[in-house]
This record gives C-alpha cells, sequence and structure tokens, in this order.
C-alpha cells in the first residue's frame, strides 16, 4: 500500500482545521497558504471528506470548513478510507471474504494479512489529536541510535 499524495495531502488538511480552527469555520485561502497545496486539489479533497461526513463546510464570507467532529474521534484510517479506497496492502485482501483462487493454498498470504493487520491497527489506534498535538516536536530519533521503538512521526 502506497498513499497517494491526496491522502498525505487529506491528512495535513485535517491536521490544519485542528490546529488553527479552534472548532470555528477555516477558509481553504488560509489552509492553501499554510499547507502550499493547490487550490483545486485542495477542493476535491475537501469535497471527498465533506461527503464522508468529516467536515463540515458554509459558504459565504466568514464560512470554511471545520471538523464535524472532535479531533480525537477521528482515527488515520478515518480520514485516508475516503481519500484513497480500501487501504490493503496487497490486491488479493481487497475483498471478504477473500476470492482469490489460490487463498486456501497460499502460504504468502499469511504474511500479506499480517502486514495487513499491523498497517490497519496503527492507522486505527492513532487519532487526529495525537497528530495535531505533536506540531514542532522535530523530527523522529533513529531507531538504530536510540535502540527502541519509533513514536508517531509525520
Amino acid at each position: 500500500m502506497k498513499i497517494s499524495t491526496k491522502g498525505r495531502y487529506a491528512l495535513r488538511f485535517m491536521i490544519d482545521l485542528v490546529q488553527y480552527g479552534n472548532g470555528n469555520y477555516i477558509s481553504l485561502k488560509d489552509v492553501i497558504a499554510r499547507q502550499h497545496i493547490s487550490p483545486k486539489y485542495l477542493e476535491q479533497i475537501a469535497t471527498a471528506l465533506g461527503k464522508a461526513g468529516l467536515i463540515q463546510s458554509v459558504r459565504g464570507p466568514q464560512g470554511g470548513y471545520k471538523l464535524s467532529r472532535q479531533p480525537e474521534s477521528y482515527t488515520i484510517g478515518d480520514i485516508l478510507r475516503p481519500i484513497e479506497g480500501n487501504l490493503a496492502c496487497v490486491a488479493c485482501l481487497e475483498t471478504t471474504p477473500n476470492e482469490c483462487p489460490q487463498y486456501a493454498n497460499c502460504t504468502a498470504v499469511r504474511f500479506w494479512e499480517g502486514l495487513h493487520h499491523v498497517v490497519l491497527n496503527y492507522l486505527n489506534s492513532t487519532n487526529l489529536k495525537e497528530l495535531a498535538d505533536m506540531r514542532g516536536m522535530g523530527t523522529c530519533p533513529d531507531m538504530n541510535e536510540s535502540g527502541r521503538q519509533l513514536p508517531i512521526c509525520f
């Protein structure tokens, strides 16, 4: 699985709404200035997130976008799914139940299922507020230097 540019920008957009919104509407113009995302691209992202019920919009001079819920109630998976679609790491895991004719005899699929589980677990256990609160924390430490598991870093 490779997260697209649109998925990465959607996450940045949602983090921006948390960090600068304080529950108020924020104009796309302001987000564009801070995040350096093209207007057309950000409009597409906002439309998809709005259709998914993740953000609310209001037109007009005081209009803009804001979160539909509290930031801690959004997982990163919630944000990426409307943009990316299925988050399976390989095609044979995109359907449930698995429709691959080789599924019952495939040894490799067990590995892919494990990887898929780890990725989904990570995406669904990290919330938007946690990411927004990390602003200014610097870069991630190198696991080789510290010898411990890396924290969430963006």
